[in-house]
């Protein structure tokens, strides 16, 4: 094994008491990530959307518990979001504190979603909220430069 992503969940719960606390949430979360996020396709290719609530939640709590990247204002906006209707799933995204949730919502629920949750959200903390509303698309393509 050259990496830590090379060694299992077992490994590291077998030497984890050689590691401090803090050491040890880091690890777990690099260790645990991959499985998360191939679970996280597995659903999504197989049209599995009633896993994706309790995956990206847990996504979210790995970031928040292990990494401690999260901050109370994230937080609540996946707090909000989880609880309405027509989200398939809610979570932080980007590096660092601060910044951002994506969150997986039906088309047809996007409207009220953003009322929602901006209103709970500026509610709760006093900020306003952007909320900016994406599409998936297919991905990369090659662009034809001529």
């Amino acid at each position: 094994m050259r990496a830590l992503r090379d060694i299992s969940l077992s490994d590291l719960e077998s030497h984890g008491s050689l590691l401090s606390e803090v050491v040890y949430r880091r690890c777990r979360h690099i260790v645990t990530k991959n499985a998360r996020r191939l679970a996280i396709a597995c659903a999504v290719r197989s049209g599995d959307t009633a896993a994706l609530p309790q995956r990206m939640a847990d996504v979210h709590r790995n970031i928040r518990d292990d990494l401690e990247v999260s901050c109370l204002e994230l937080d609540i906006m996946v707090q909000l979001a989880e609880q309405q209707p027509g989200v398939l799933g809610a979570r932080k995204t980007g590096g660092g504190f601060g910044g951002c949730t994506i969150n997986l919502v039906e088309a047809s629920a996007s409207d009220a979603f953003c009322k929602r949750v901006a209103r709970g959200y500026e509610a709760a903390t006093g900020y306003h909220l952007d909320i900016h509303i994406c599409e998936a698309f297919q991905g990369v393509g090659m662009v034809d430069a001529s």
